[in-house]
């Protein structure tokens, strides 16, 4: 499933994915500046919170309360192995049922057991953005 989108949509682009998801675990694949925070942003507001989004680039994972549940987001650019992930106790965040939302999710691949869509971002050449959604 994919989508076109200008920015000044992107709340609209949240809502889409939040009707259209099969699973809480998302995997948000894209290149830098893509726009995989922003994306993030509408679907944190789609899901009912009223937490200021912000990319967990040094603290690895943000936390934020909706109507729907707790809601992790992470960013693993500066993470190097799955060990590392391992040793801040990331699977502790997965067995929770909440939802997790993950830039640069490579390294997880492994370490998935159960079903996620992957969500992938890129940029056009109109400064438009593409969304495609997979189901695993």
């Amino acid at each position: 499933m994919k989508i076109s989108f200008n920015l000044s949509e992107v709340d609209d682009v949240g809502k889409w994915l939040k009707a259209h998801v099969n699973s809480k675990i998302l995997l948000f694949h894209g290149a830098m500046g893509a726009g995989k925070t922003t994306v993030i942003k509408s679907l944190v507001k789609a899901l009912g919170s009223k937490d200021e989004v912000s990319s967990p680039t040094f603290s690895i994972v943000n936390e934020y309360e909706s109507k729907h549940g707790t809601i992790y987001h992470f960013d693993l650019y500066r993470i190097k192995d799955l060990e590392e992930a391992y040793n801040f106790g990331i699977e502790d965040y997965f067995n929770t049922g909440n939802w997790i939302l993950v830039e640069w999710p490579q390294l997880l691949k492994d370490m998935l057991t159960e079903n996620y869509n992957e969500i992938m971002i890129k940029n056009n050449v109109n400064n438009s953005r593409s969304i495609e959604l997979n189901y695993t």
